[in-house]
């Protein structure tokens, strides 16, 4: 039985953006360099995690 995976991030990481970059990068080592569609969608979801964790810069205008 498959269970599909949440792609919705939530308002505030409990991990920080260095620990999700980490998790990126040891996705990338296992895969050779190349995601299966499974991989993909978990690359896409620590995107997501990693940029809610990244410290916002300010845009003053």
């Amino acid at each position: 039985m498959l269970h599909s995976m949440s792609t919705t991030v939530e308002a505030a990481s409990e991990r920080s953006a260095a620990e999700v970059n980490e998790e990126i990068r040891a996705l990338w080592r296992r895969s050779g360099g190349t995601l299966t569609t499974e991989q993909r969608e978990e690359y896409q979801r620590l995107v997501l995690e990693w940029a809610a964790a990244a410290p916002q810069a300010d845009q003053a205008a």
